[in-house]
């Protein structure tokens, strides 16, 4: 069973390695310290490359095994769930019930991906159609990279962990993990838990320290194969800039639109969009933040929409009643109490919100807005939403796509021809008919265009990005 520590070292080659310097992580809601981890130097970094390349020429393990071990762990998450859920709740100020809905996700993900490892296959190629090839046979196979370096964000630190981490495992890579510092623990955690289930050493090394400084180091080490990141554009792009010739996949920021339009369920609408407005406390890349309604039914639509938000109870996140819990510090709530008051200031109406104590930033509803707004036209990544009225369809879609963010939409409508042309015409990786942009199953692919990003996750897509895919050509 798993056991918490007060002190995390770094984790390379099966071994915890101390370093000179430590940082302190807090329980987001009390402001209380949890544990400290280490703080990495230059040659902490390639020594975990360095275990990583090794073990993946040295220490092959089959489909199979891969298998066994990622359905293991996700049985050994199932078994050590209070905990796992706990550590959520205080490194990132999670709400229980947004805690287990991710611990869920995340035994999921593992599970799909044990499944989708052991079904990593190519193709047959016809050569034979071709003059001069008749003798000749063709097909492709899929091959691990090789050495994958995670990067992971604050927001869902076990999710997202189980993201990069399984699926890059089901197709036989070797991982450098740097997990967010203010929310390392997660991490931590799945890591003892991934060598109970018969993980070899090698398989994984945890890294923590400063995220510019670990990711510069990461992207200097040309034996590092693939880079997946999730977090800011800024960051991604920078990424992108210094990866050179080797591939990434990014998952990076999103400003995301939910359309209301005159046919739409107003109950389920106003239901589904105030509840997944305000989860994670508006930390989610695809959180419900601009919602354009038509204009006819503005009023009813606002009047439903804020009586379920005046529904949610705000404060401390170990409460299984709350549904909104302290940002990921003060400094992030006192940057969305001040983007809320410059909107204001240039004209926007305060519909409900705007409240701030310490790190706890109430759910916040906003209209009149413009385009121009930081509220509307930047990631916000906080509980504000703005409720945006349009006249025609196509304004709609024109306004949702007014962004240089792409990730998902959500869009409330009967009409099936309108859910196809929204499907066509939004421009983003995802589109959501009659469920918010937040719906995520894990299976899919989910990835964005524009400024949201490059790839693909979900197991089988990450696998698919994970991989070499090599043509093999016999001369019969």
């Amino acid at each position: 069973m798993l056991k918490e520590r007060q002190v995390y070292h770094l984790f390379i080659d099966g071994e915890w390695v101390p370093t000179e310097s430590y940082t302190k992580v807090f329980d987001k809601y009390s402001g209380e310290t949890i544990a400290k981890i280490a703080q990495a130097k230059k040659e902490h970094v390639a020594q975990a490359v360095t275990a990583a390349e090794k073990t993946f020429k040295e220490n092959k393990l089959t489909p199979y095994q891969r298998y066994e071990i990622l359905l293991k762990t996700a049985e050994l998450m199932e078994q050590n769930r209070e905990l796992l859920e706990m550590s959520l709740v205080q490194e990132v100020g999670k709400t229980l019930k947004d805690a287990r809905g991710e611990l869920d996700r995340a035994i999921s993900t593992f599970r799909i991906s044990a499944e989708e490892g052991k079904r990593i296959c190519g193709e047959m190629v016809a050569l034979q159609g071709v003059p001069g090839s008749e003798k000749r046979l063709g097909f492709t196979i899929r091959v691990p990279k090789g050495v994958i370096a995670a990067i992971t964000p604050f927001n869902y630190p076990l999710l997202l962990g189980a993201h990069k981490i399984a699926p890059a495992l089901a197709a036989g890579n070797t991982i450098v993990l740097k997990p967010a510092t203010v929310t390392p623990l997660a991490s931590f955690l799945l890591l003892d838990l991934l060598h109970e289930a018969g993980l070899p050493k090698g398989y994984i090394q945890v890294i923590t320290g400063s995220g510019k400084e670990v990711g510069d180091w990461l992207l200097s080490d040309e034996r590092i194969s693939l880079f997946t990141f999730t977090g800011s554009s800024e960051v991604g792009a920078s990424i992108k800039a210094k990866s050179g010739m080797r591939p990434v996949a990014l998952e990076l920021g999103n400003n995301s639109p939910n359309i209301i339009h005159e046919d739409a369920d107003l109950v389920l609408a106003a239901e589904q969009t105030a509840r997944r407005s305000f989860h994670n406390a508006g930390q989610a890349c695809i959180a419900v933040q601009r919602i354009y309604v038509q204009e006819n039914i503005l009023d009813e639509f606002t009047q439903r929409y804020l009586n379920v938000v005046k529904e949610l109870k705000v404060g401390d996140p170990k409460d299984p009643e709350t549904d909104v819990g302290p940002m990921i510090d003060e400094r992030e709530a006192k940057r969305s109490e001040d983007w809320v008051q410059e909107a204001v200031e240039s004209g926007a109406q305060l519909l409900f919100g705007g409240k701030r104590e310490g790190a706890l930033f109430y759910p916040t509803v906003l209209a009149n807005v413009t385009p121009k707004m930081k509220v509307v036209c930047k990631e916000v990544f906080a509980p504000i939403v703005t409720i945006i009225p349009y006249k025609t369809f196509d304004e709609a879609i024109h306004l949702a796509n007014q962004s240089d963010y792409g990730l998902q939409a959500g869009i409330f409508t009967k009409d099936l021809n309108l859910a196809l042309k929204a499907a066509r015409e939004l421009e983003y990786g995802g589109v959501i008919v009659n469920d918010v942009s937040t719906y995520r199953n894990d299976v899919m692919p989910y990835g964005g265009v524009k400024n949201s990003g490059i790839g693909k996750e979900g197991p089988r897509y990450a696998i698919e990005e994970m991989t070499e895919e090599r043509m093999v050509v016999i001369n019969l």
